[in-house]
């Protein structure tokens, strides 16, 4: 699934080609995705508007238009957003695309049918469903020690389930869960209440430190995964721990171990995360 790198090199790539941009079309192929889009309720809002902003929390995509209404996009676990240049044919499972005044397309593709896609009141999105109750971004500004110590109290879970618990923490994934906790030294099943002060720091660079090299390698793609104009992405060849069961760690040499947390694949070296 897109996590948070890869939501932010999506809005990135096509921030620069979608802004000021008008939607003159809005085409609905197939509407049942994880949630039924509503296509009365897409061209109502999003038909003839321009668009002013592209903005991310946590894995959703905001597209900010005028007339006060926001398009949501979640790419679920093997959605693409791209843009199609004029009169290129649909592909196979494009199920919503928004005609532009420039003659593109911007269509969401979804094998899977994982995606969300959905237009609301863009005042009304921080009450929204999917959002109310979601945690801290760990980029914007960047997280301290300090913070995220406080943002675990109360907790005994693994140190992997909290990363990933986005009540707490948005957009840090599986993957980037592994990473972190690998650059900090901390073994996926330690409990955070067993945390010092000295790893909690560790950790908030460690988390922040891999997002933001994720961001500048265009994002992770290991199936799906490519930014607005179809690029992939190539941070996977900079991971450490994540799919290398059986390799050496970079770091000592130890065989990489996996490890089932909550039905996911936790890797991490046994040596440097004791």
């Amino acid at each position: 699934m897109p996590e948070l790198p890869e939501i932010e090199v999506l809005r990135r790539s096509l921030e620069p080609r979608l802004l000021g941009r008008r939607i003159v079309g809005v085409e609905v192929h197939t509407p049942a995705l994880r949630e039924p889009l509503d296509r009365r309720a897409l061209r109502r809002r999003l038909q003839g508007q321009s668009i002013l902003a592209l903005r991310r929390r946590s894995k959703y995509l905001w597209i900010e238009v005028s007339g006060g209404s926001t398009l949501v996009v979640h790419l679920g676990m093997s959605g693409r957003l791209t843009l199609a240049p004029a009169g290129a044919p649909r592909e196979a499972h494009e199920h919503l695309a928004f005609g532009l005044d420039s003659g593109e397309r911007l269509r969401l593709r979804d094998p899977r049918r994982f995606g969300i896609a959905f237009a609301a009141p863009t005042a009304a999105l921080a009450r929204d469903p999917h959002f109310a109750g979601l945690g801290r971004e760990p980029l914007d500004p960047p997280l301290a020690g300090p913070e995220l110590s406080a943002l675990a109290r109360g907790c005994r879970a693994p140190a992997k389930a909290f990363l990933m618990d986005a009540k707490r923490l948005v957009g840090v994934g599986n993957i980037y869960a592994s990473e972190s906790l690998f650059a900090a030294g901390i073994h996926p099943a330690r409990s955070v209440a067993r945390l010092s002060a000295a790893r909690w720091r560790r950790l908030a660079v460690a988390v922040v430190e891999v997002l933001e090299r994720a961001i500048r390698a265009g994002g992770t793609t290991l199936n799906d995964f490519a930014d607005g104009t179809g690029a992939a992405g190539y941070f996977q060849v900079e991971l450490a721990v994540y799919g290398r069961e059986g390799e050496p760690c970079p770091r000592c040499g130890a065989a990489i171990r996996r490890l089932v947390q909550s039905n996911r694949s936790s890797f991490y070296c046994p040596r440097c995360q004791r």
